[in-house]
């Protein structure tokens, strides 16, 4: 049986488990979860994932929701498909966690709510809070400052390997410039850095939504 991923084509969640997918290249199958129609709302995917939301995967009857949480799943039972993604030194993996937290509670923590008033409102006929969009922004610039210093001494988060720590980063990086912040572009290291993990062709394969297995 194929991997399934369940998930709206565009939605950040589910592009970070969809780009965990290409780079370990497992096969899957995508299955569409039209949150437009609140389908995810309906019993029949509710089962999967109580709370309604997505991406959700099925992996030959084992179901588990939550991205981050689905991208470890795979790192680990696919040890042989492509990269490692996760340090296995006892050092190497704390760096990583580090990096992990940085990115949930020093980048999407902000970088997400940034992008709902800057993208999503607009795409469904809202307008940004604009009080609410100059705080964001100054707490995610000095944020941003950080990254720059750490990413002058090491090419990556966790170091000088790519880890889940920045993959995890794409899609709300992505839209944040979509939004018109120049916040990655305007500081050397971190532009560097992006640059370097959005050519990936795990993210070029699905930046413009997720809509296809491997």
């Amino acid at each position: 049986m194929v991997l399934k991923l369940y998930g709206f084509p565009s939605s950040t969640a589910v592009k970070i488990a969809a780009i965990v997918l290409h780079e370990k290249k497992i096969p899957f199958e995508f299955v569409t979860v039209n949150l437009l129609t609140g389908e995810n709302k309906k019993e029949d995917y509710t089962e999967k994932q109580p709370y309604g939301q997505v991406p959700c995967i099925d992996d030959n009857g084992f179901l588990l929701y939550e991205s981050r949480a689905i991208a470890r799943y795979l790192v680990d039972t696919y040890p042989e498909h492509g990269p490692q993604l996760i340090p296995t030194d006892s050092k190497k993996r704390a760096i990583f966690e580090q990096a992990v937290s940085s990115e949930a509670f020093n980048f999407s923590r902000y970088a997400s709510p940034l992008n709902f008033e800057l993208v999503i409102k607009k795409l469904i006929g809202g307008q940004p809070d604009s009080a609410l969009v100059e705080d964001l922004t100054k707490t995610l610039s000095a944020k941003l400052d950080v990254y720059e210093k750490i990413l002058s001494g090491q090419k990556y988060l966790a170091g000088d390997e790519i880890t889940l720590a920045d993959l995890f980063h794409i899609p709300n990086a992505d839209l944040l410039i979509k939004g018109g912040l120049p916040l990655i572009q305007d500081r050397p290291n971190v532009a560097r850095w992006y640059n370097d993990i959005s050519s990936r062709e795990s993210w070029q394969k699905i930046k413009d939504g997720v809509s296809a297995s491997l």
